[in-house]
């Protein structure tokens, strides 16, 4: 029979352009700072850890990431000497499947404690371009010719040219297509898109912890520079530095911690992982199939959810997966979101954190991050960014490109249990 999971402590650095911060100076900061929240002295219970990162190859370090990144807190006696450190890699997805695989230890009874902790510099100010081109790493780079061609052929159903070029990530390109592609099918529009970045960094304005802290207006937003029709700057993630973490218990844990640490855990109710394919532009993606196992894991149905994060890596992806996700109906997206519906007043409050596009992507620590938000939301500790009364919150979290989707895509839903 199958343990119940908890998340014990939650926590994340304040994501921004931290050149000087090193690898094993993020990663302290998260697992200090996620023990801190759990109220532990130190990790001697963490029965394993599970390290996500995906570019650390850039600045130097391959193969063992993780174990070096924890050589002096292990040489401190704040992690344990033997415990196994678990190198995860999975793009953008990478923190959600450290978290998944992590919960799946406790799950199985394998272990009373672990830890998800994931880690990203994507700033280099030094060479910007060269950091830019390693996220071409995210698609096939053995065939690079078939989804080359897949794109041309989309391309020319939306009337949009697939043209990628400088000064931007190929993943913005990929997402411009969909955007095009989606908006020629079902009339969604620029300013429905840009009516959710605006949401996004106005809720990022209310985040401490968020790389961008500025309100903006949907005219702002659609006057901001162009990276790549239809999306313009304010509407994509931006390239920063970062850590999160997230400890995870079983009941039998819980029970042994005192009541002001249990009172504020979090139960991960459901999660949910599904993998990419070449799929036909009208069918849905593997976003879908992950939400509808998670709904069904959970016992619940998409109604009963009270606020979500979502993978914003541009402002269309909020529109495309609330359709898939099933806050909406296909090709409403648009609509749903142009009508205030994800605000902080609508009927699903979405990104609260300021999603991607405000509060940052450094892809491998992203997954954790919104894992953060949810519980602060559920734990009622958002400050003026809380929505009333959540006890059922969703996260999205997709990574990797294979066509017209993510390579691998993860579905938390998370319970409040006070």
């Amino acid at each position: 029979m199958s343990q119940d999971v908890y998340i014990l402590g939650a926590f994340t650095t304040t994501f921004a352009r931290r050149a000087e911060a090193t690898m094993k100076a993020l990663t302290r900061e998260a697992y200090l700072g996620v023990l801190a929240d759990a109220q532990l002295e130190d990790g001697r219970d963490i029965a394993a850890a599970w390290f996500g990162n995906c570019l650390m190859d850039y600045w130097g370090q391959n193969v063992i990431r993780g174990n070096v990144c924890f050589i002096p807190l292990v040489r401190e006696k704040l992690f344990p000497d033997r415990a196994p450190i678990i190198n995860v890699e999975g793009g953008c997805a990478t923190g959600s499947i450290a978290l998944a695989a992590a919960a799946k230890e406790i799950r199985a009874g394998d272990a009373d404690l672990t830890l998800a902790v994931g880690i990203e510099k994507l700033h280099d100010p030094v060479n910007p371009a060269k950091m830019m081109a390693a996220f071409a790493a995210g698609l096939d780079q053995f065939d690079p010719s078939e989804w080359q061609q897949n794109y041309a052929d989309i391309a020319d159903k939306s009337g949009v040219p697939f043209a990628p070029g400088p000064g931007r990530t190929l993943a913005m390109d990929t997402y411009a297509l969909q955007a095009n592609y989606h908006m020629k099918r079902y009339g969604t529009t620029v300013e429905q898109i840009a009516v959710g970045a605006a949401k996004n960094h106005n809720f990022g304005a209310l985040n401490p912890k968020a790389q961008y802290r500025f309100e903006t207006t949907v005219e702002k937003v659609l006057a901001d520079r162009p990276v790549v029709t239809p999306l313009t700057r304010s509407m994509c993630a931006p390239m920063g530095d970062g850590a999160a973490a997230v400890l995870l218990c079983s009941r039998r844990y819980l029970d042994s911690v005192s009541a002001r640490v249990r009172d504020r855990a979090v139960r991960l109710r459901a999660f949910a992982l599904t993998g990419g394919k070449y799929r036909e532009p009208d069918e849905p993606s593997l976003t879908r199939e992950a939400a509808d196992r998670a709904y069904a894991a959970a016992g619940i149905s998409p109604k009963d959810i009270n606020v979500a994060e979502v993978h914003d890596a541009t402002s269309f992806c909020e529109i495309y997966q609330a359709e898939m996700l099933r806050f909406c109906g296909e090709g409403e997206g648009g609509a749903f979101v142009g009508s205030g519906a994800t605000s902080a007043g609508g009927v699903l409050p979405i990104n609260t954190s300021g999603g991607l596009v405000s509060k940052g992507h450094p892809i491998g620590a992203t997954g954790l991050s919104m894992a953060y938000e949810l519980v602060t939301q559920l734990r009622g500790e958002a400050g003026p960014r809380q929505v009333k009364g959540a006890t059922l919150a969703l996260q999205e979290n997709g990574g990797g490109v294979i066509g017209l989707e993510e390579a691998v895509a993860a579905v938390s839903i998370y319970e409040r249990i006070r």
